[in-house]
Order: C-alpha cells, then structure tokens, then sequence
C-alpha cells in the first residue's frame, strides 16, 4: 500500500527535511517523526517494521484464540529508525461482535498513540490518574505492566497506558466494552525478539482503525 508520510499528530501532511530544515515539519505540530504508510497485514511487511524500529514492537502472543494480525504503522525515518510502533489485532470480543485493538509503543512526545486514543496529545498527562491502583496489568517482554484507563477517550473506544521498557505503551480496544479483553492479563512479545516465531503471526484484513482512527 502507497501512500505519503503524515504527521502522527494529527495525519496531516508533512514536509521532508530540506533547505531550511533538517527535520520533518507538520504545518500545525512543527517538527515530528513522520508516520510512514500503514503496512498491510504480512509476515514479510512486519518484518521490515521490525528491522527498523529502535522501540518495541507489540503484539498479544499468543494471539487470543480467533484473532489476527491486521497491520502494523510507524513513525520515525531512515535515519532515525522507528520512534513509535502501532500494532492492529482483531478478533472475536469478549462480550460477542468483533473486537480490534492497537498497541501503541513510543517515546515521549511522539503523539501517535493519543491519536488513535482519540485525546490531546501527544502524551496521556493530565488524562492518567496513576495516584490510584492500576485498571489491567499485562505482561510486556516478561515484566508485569500496570496500565491505567485514560480518560477523556471517545465513547466508542476504551484507552489504557502505562509504561513498558522505559516507554509509553497505550492499547486501544473498539468498541469500548471489548475493553474487557485487557483485564485477562494479556501477554505481550515484543516481536524484536520473537526470531522464527515471527514468521508464525496470522494475518487477516487490514483493519481501517489504522488508516482512520
């Protein structure tokens, strides 16, 4: 799939390093690492994200039972490999209806995953009460992960973040009551090293989460 780097703000479009600047500029967000185009569901295109990325790549493995893999975004560039990864699962929900979800690993004020969390971003703030017990805890590369709902999120969707790896991790389940699925203690692989395993992943259609948040 073709298409032209956005901001990971706000998708709009971004201008490439050049005469008078050295960085890729948003004419709304100034200076930001550009979301290249979305990667169909593959084990090969997943595999080039993962080749390129400097923060983690995650997805639930296994897989809850029905799910697939349905496509994978990130933010960063050929010299600054990938700064934020967006992972897209879909599959049965917990309540009936399908469900999807996206997890969402970046460095601080990248801003992709409160544009699909649907909130003012770039970073959860003000919308993260970590003052109370944590809402779901997953398993993230092998270390119990506490994350908190984050409010101010559209009705149709529920937003959890936390911290994995020194690094915001947000998961973001459609529809909302398909939020359920994070409070089975998701184990999440950081497929930078899941070696062969990779080459496991199923896939399916792409999920147009990705593309329109």
């Amino acid at each position: 799939m073709r298409g032209e780097p956005s901001c990971p703000k706000c998708g709009g479009r971004v201008r490439a390093p050049g005469l008078f600047s050295d960085t890729w500029q948003c004419a709304e967000h100034g200076t930001v690492h550009p979301v290249q185009p979305v990667t169909p569901p593959s084990v090969e295109g997943l595999g080039v994200v993962v080749s390129r990325t400097q923060v983690p790549v995650w997805m639930p493995w296994p897989l809850p039972v029905g799910w697939l893999f349905t496509g994978v975004a990130a933010a960063g560039d050929d010299r600054s490999g990938g700064r934020a990864t967006a992972v897209a699962c879909s599959g049965p929900g917990p309540l009936g209806g399908m469900g999807e979800l996206i997890l969402v690993a970046e460095e601080l004020g990248v801003g992709l995953g409160a544009r699909y969390a649907g909130i003012e971003g770039p970073d959860p703030g003000p919308c993260l009460n970590v003052e109370k017990p944590p809402d779901a805890k997953v398993l993230a590369a092998g270390r119990p992960t506490p994350l908190w709902h984050v409010g101010g999120a559209p009705v149709d969707r529920a937003v959890f973040a936390g911290e994995a790896l020194g690094l915001w991790l947000w998961a973001v389940v459609w529809p909302e009551q398909s939020g359920l699925l994070m409070y089975d203690e998701l184990v999440l692989a950081d497929l930078r090293d899941a070696g062969a395993e990779a080459e496991l992943v199923p896939c399916g259609a792409l999920s147009p989460r990705l593309l329109q948040p």
